[in-house]
């Protein structure tokens, strides 16, 4: 009898710990090891561990996979089967839900960590604002990070050694040192930095992670989501904001984003597309999070979400973790000694060289917006702070794969953004079908028995003999005449009788052939009715004004606006059009 024996090298395995490196929010890092089976609350848990963190509910960590797409660490899903680059892996942890009102953090480390945050989306152009509040928030940096102003310590120009923005111009390098002298002077590092958490929580784009995307018509747009809803930017400008509470459902298909609610009692679809499904799918996946997050009073009424519909499975997801209410309510019952807080150095500060490190994002344009032929280089996300439009001009950078900073996002709500105007080229071949039609190929009609045929039965005529009687002979010809038509006509019968026969065997006699004909013809009689019933229905539905409640709710899904504005409009316009040149062109003549 043979005994089972479990190779070691599949022990090992299962074993095996497998190395992770977090870069934390002033770039320091911390690595920690895992195994085949580690969640990802653990990295988290280890993260807010290192910083004696308690209100660890505002932080994520993020990584990016091999395609550049960004995704959120999930806390109830092993970590290995997250990922899907090789070990060892690189991460970063990040705010993930920014506070609704800053000032009711508890604990100063955790304003210090969204202050660090909120630094970094300064830098990186995520946070839009006007040149006086710029120059505050710069303003509120330099004090939280140098102090006082000191004539003897600080030279002229001591604001152009920090990198604040993504190109700041002498100007407002000059204001920022004015209200650094005189406006936040005395200020200890914790209030400086609650100012800027004050300031930067009354602007427009505070907590927006913009995703990268076009609307319906092919413009270029950013998604991102708040703690007060769903917004849309164009450019530096916010053309869109839907509340939660006006949000309704958020679904996506393939790379089509909805959005579904209500605006001024009145139903609301807007819809999205983005460069690829895995994107798609991560911005549906962040617009429930930050949802339930946001909106729910409390985690149990937290439900499971589907973007499936009749015809696809879709994907299913539920957001794990306390909300924002639940949240404040735990702050407000800490009671231990406030943490140290260990702020970075200031020469950490003035070099900022991990903060130009840039991600590149292939965005595969979904329909042609740019009319210029020449733009055949891959898209970059450039950052930028075009709030500051009066003083300052964006220039477009590039960065290297090598320098990709692994979970930075590069997004800067900015219009300046190269996009490659790539069209793919599909070639549609046709189905072509060939009909098998009979074409006989002799006649029906009597055909002679020999040469001559029947022009011989009275062209030559026999010559009566003498040993021949004339009646006789004329009625023995007569009867050889009827038989020899007869004998023709029956052999014209059969001819016509076996191709007749080759036909039906060609039709009947092959069961392939046969089925095929069969299910073709069941197909085109089933499309056919289908036509006749899907026809009428539709242009009841978009011509009529029948208010009755099975075609209102149809007329509401956002399938139907999607098919009634992209393709049924311009197909009618089109018509209309044509028929107009018909009746112009036969006018004229």
């Amino acid at each position: 009898m043979k005994m089972l024996r479990f190779r070691s090298s599949s022990i090992r395995s299962l074993n095996q710990e497998i190395r992770c490196t977090i870069r934390l929010l002033d770039d320091s890092e911390i690595s920690c090891c895992i195994q085949r089976e580690t969640k990802g609350q653990f990295l988290l848990d280890h993260v807010c561990n290192h910083y004696s963190l308690l209100e660890k509910d505002y932080f994520g960590i993020r990584y990016v996979d091999p395609e550049k797409q960004r995704h959120w660490l999930e806390s109830n899903k092993p970590v290995l089967k997250q990922m899907k680059s090789n070990p060892p892996y690189t991460m970063c942890f990040r705010v993930k839900f920014y506070p609704h009102e800053p000032m009711k953090i508890k604990e100063e480390l955790t304003r210090y960590l969204l202050y660090l945050q909120l630094k970094r989306d300064i830098f990186h152009g995520r946070l839009l604002c006007s040149f006086s509040d710029a120059a505050y928030l710069g303003a509120c940096i330099i004090q939280a990070e140098l102090g006082d102003y000191d004539p003897d310590e600080h030279p002229e120009d001591y604001v152009a050694e920090f990198k604040l923005f993504p190109k700041q111009s002498p100007k407002l390098e000059r204001k920022i040192g004015e209200i650094h002298k005189t406006e936040l002077r005395g200020q200890s590092p914790a209030a400086a930095e609650f100012n800027l958490l004050q300031k930067a929580h009354s602007l427009e784009t505070y907590g927006v992670d913009p995703h990268p995307c076009k609307d319906f018509t092919g413009s270029m747009a950013f998604l991102g989501f708040t703690a007060t809803g769903f917004v849309v930017f164009q450019g530096n400008k916010r053309i869109h904001l839907l509340k939660w509470a006006d949000v309704s459902k958020l679904k996506f298909e393939g790379k089509t984003f909805y959005v579904i609610g209500i605006q001024k009692e009145k139903k609301l679809v807007l819809t999205f597309h983005t460069s690829t499904p895995a994107a798609c799918k991560h911005l549906w996946k962040c617009g429930v999070e930050n949802q339930a997050f946001y909106k729910c009073a409390k985690s149990s009424q937290v439900k499971t979400v589907s973007s499936s519909n009749i015809f696809f499975k879709g994907s299913r997801f539920r957001y794990s973790g306390r909300v924002a209410k639940e949240v404040i309510d735990a702050s407000s019952k800490i009671q231990r000694d406030p943490p140290e807080v260990h702020r970075s150095t200031i020469g950490q500060s003035k070099s900022f060289t991990s903060l130009h490190k840039q991600l590149i994002i292939n965005v595969e344009p979904l329909l042609p917006a740019l009319p210029s032929q020449n733009d055949t280089e891959e898209i970059v996300l450039e950052n930028g702070l075009l709030a500051l439009r009066d003083t300052m001009h964006l220039t477009p950078h590039k960065r290297t794969p090598s320098e990709t900073d692994p979970g930075e996002e590069p997004e800067s709500i900015s219009p300046e953004v190269c996009v490659e105007d790539k069209q793919e080229e599909e070639e549609d071949e046709a189905l072509t079908i060939s009909e098998l039609m009979y074409n006989p190929c002799s006649s029906v009609m009597p055909t002679p028995v020999e040469d001559g045929g029947i022009d011989l039965l009275f062209d030559n005529p026999v010559k009566p003999g003498k040993d021949m009687d004339p009646d006789r002979d004329s009625f023995e010809e007569l009867d050889a005449d009827e038989r020899a038509f007869l004998v023709a006509e029956e052999e014209e019968m059969q001819e016509v009788r076996w191709l007749l026969g080759q036909s039906y065997e060609l039709l009947t006699g092959n069961k392939q052939l046969n089925a095929f004909v069969r299910s073709f013809i069941q197909l085109l009689a089933v499309g056919l009715g289908l036509l006749l019933l899907v026809v009428p229905l539709l242009l009841v539905l978009l011509e009529s004004d029948i208010d009755i409640s099975f075609l209102h709710e149809i007329r509401q899904t956002p399938e139907f606006e999607q098919f009634h504005y992209e393709y049924y409009c311009p197909l009618r316009q089109w018509v209309t059009c044509k028929i107009s040149y018909i009746l112009e062109t036969m006018g004229a003549s």
